[in-house]
Order: C-alpha cells, then sequence, then structure tokens
C-alpha cells in the first residue's frame, strides 16, 4: 500500500509536502503514513482515493485497477 501512494504522488510529480497541504496535513504525517510508519486512518485513505482518482481497493492492493470505474 505505501508504494503506491509513493509511486502515484510522483507520478503526479507532487512533492510530499505539496500533497500535504492539499490534503491539509503536515507534511511530516504524509511522510509517515507514505513510509509506513503510522497507520492511514480509513478517512485519510478515502482522500487520497479521491484525490487521486482512484479507488481505496487500489491503495489497499486489493486491486490492480487504478480506475475506480473499472471493471473487475
Amino acid at each position: 500500500m505505501y508504494q503506491r501512494i509513493k509511486d502515484l504522488r510522483e507520478d503526479a510529480d507532487l512533492s510530499q509536502r505539496q500533497i500535504a497541504e492539499k490534503l491539509n496535513c503536515s507534511q511530516q504525517t504524509y511522510s509517515n503514513y507514505e513510509t509506513g510508519a503510522r497507520t492511514i486512518p480509513p478517512e485519510f485513505l478515502i482522500l487520497l482515493a479521491r484525490f487521486h482518482n482512484t479507488s481505496v481497493d487500489y491503495l489497499l492492493g486489493l486491486t490492480d485497477q487504478k480506475s475506480p470505474d473499472a471493471k473487475r
């Protein structure tokens, strides 16, 4: 999960600080989420999924379909 979150951020050409600002958290908190040092709360997973236009299932590694509308 953590690698996917990092990859999505990097694909969007955003720094940790930039995405943290967009999602209203500190850069350190976001960094801890991305590295797995801190558990990501469900509400933040939803924000990340919406921000990256993907599904929580994709972020959690339950599917390899990036698009939330992709057929399973």
